[in-house]
């Protein structure tokens, strides 16, 4: 299946109107860059998409027909067909879902570097939005992000601190937003098992050598484990199921037990996000067990690759941290690790409005069923 859109388009307060079915790709309802692309040339007119409306069919984040709310600078050139799509205003919604927000986010950036051109919009969803910025020799990006996110620039500061070439530069930063130097190259979903062996030792260094938290929030075993209990009863689950996951608590501590230290994790630790020699997207960093992000990689990684990632991993924390066993937390991680993410996905689903909770929806029961099957 692919993805299709249609857009209601608005000037302000107004609502001028619907455009659309277009097919377009890639079929990530989050990428953005190309329904840009594509309207401004049917409109005649420079546009922002703001949010997402709604979607038919499709899953995953992906694929249907879903359509926009998107911002058009000027009148279009063409007449729109009339909608009653309502557009209100929602006291969840986020800065880069309006028209206001956008400009006052570029005009921030602008204020740091100087645009050779216009910024080029690449992404919007409820977790980010992300702009690239022509400057001078080349690009920056400015990324804006939700409060219940990390603050990526003090992440990214901590692992600067032990490693300054693993992580992107930061050109500024302020709440809800940085501004980030280029990362030429293509992010690593097909990593060969020399990257795959780079990266994870080195990231691990970088780990086994933070000795200050910088303001990351904490997620240790304790903390998740409480976390997890306090989310079990809103969520859509037989008495069975949380039972069982009930059942795994004790695992909680039989992890501390393995002698891992508590430090840096980036939280998305998989390969999408590893570019280069560098690691990218500190959204979901935070200060606790590292085998989180070594599972991450693992289970993201193609088949054939993820025996390197798990042998790799586990030496180079054996070398980190003698005394600790590391393939043991692996194993008792495993099921633990999606308890986690069940407590993260419904966080992004507290603090989104509502046309955007269909990124989210079911998240944490599928990955609590998820635990339950390890």
């Amino acid at each position: 299946m692919a993805r299709t859109f249609s857009a209601v388009v608005t000037l302000g307060s107004e609502r001028l109107g619907e455009v659309g079915p277009f097919a377009v790709s890639p079929e990530w309802w989050a990428e953005v860059g190309p329904v840009v692309a594509g309207l401004e040339e049917v409109l005649g007119v420079p546009v922002t998409v703001l949010r997402l409306l709604d979607v038919v069919g499709g899953d995953g984040a992906r694929d249907g027909h879903v359509r926009y709310q998107v911002e058009a600078s000027a009148r279009p050139a063409i007449a729109l067909r009339p909608t009653a799509f309502p557009v209100a205003d929602e006291p969840l919604r986020l800065p880069w879902a309006t028209a206001a927000g956008v400009a006052e986010l570029l005009g921030w950036a602008s204020s740091h570097v100087r645009l050779t051109g216009r910024p080029v919009q690449h992404k919007t969803w409820n977790l980010a939005g992300l702009w690239r910025l022509p400057v001078a020799g080349g690009h920056a990006w400015l990324k804006a992000t939700p409060p219940f996110a990390a603050d990526e620039a003090a992440a990214i500061a901590v692992l600067a601190s032990v490693d300054p070439d693993l992580v992107p530069g930061v050109l500024a930063s302020a709440p809800g937003r940085v501004l980030l130097a280029d990362v030429p190259g293509e992010d690593l979903w097909q990593a060969t098992d020399a990257q795959v062996e780079t990266t994870v030792r080195r990231f691990v260094a970088a780990q086994a050598a933070v000795t200050v938290r910088g303001g990351l929030r904490v997620r240790t075993s304790e903390v998740l484990a409480a976390q997890v209990e306090a989310v079990l009863g809103r969520l859509d689950l037989t008495d069975e199921e949380r039972k069982r996951v009930r059942a795994l608590a004790p695992r909680w501590s039989a992890l501390d037990g393995c002698g891992l230290p508590d430090t840096f994790v980036h939280g998305d630790f998989h390969p999408g996000n590893w570019r280069g020699t560098r690691i990218l997207d500190f959204a979901d960093a935070c200060w606790g067990n590292p085998v989180q992000d070594g599972l991450r990689a693992i289970d993201y990684l193609p088949p054939e690759r993820r025996d390197t990632a798990r042998r790799v991993w586990v030496s180079a924390w054996e070398q980190a941290a003698p005394g600790s066993r590391p393939a043991e937390a692996l194993r008792l991680a495993e099921p633990l690790a999606h308890l986690a993410y069940a407590v993260r996905y419904q966080e992004f689903l507290d603090n989104i409005e509502p046309s955007e909770r269909i990124y989210h929806a079911g998240d944490p029961e599928a990955v609590i069923r998820h635990a339950l099957a390890c």
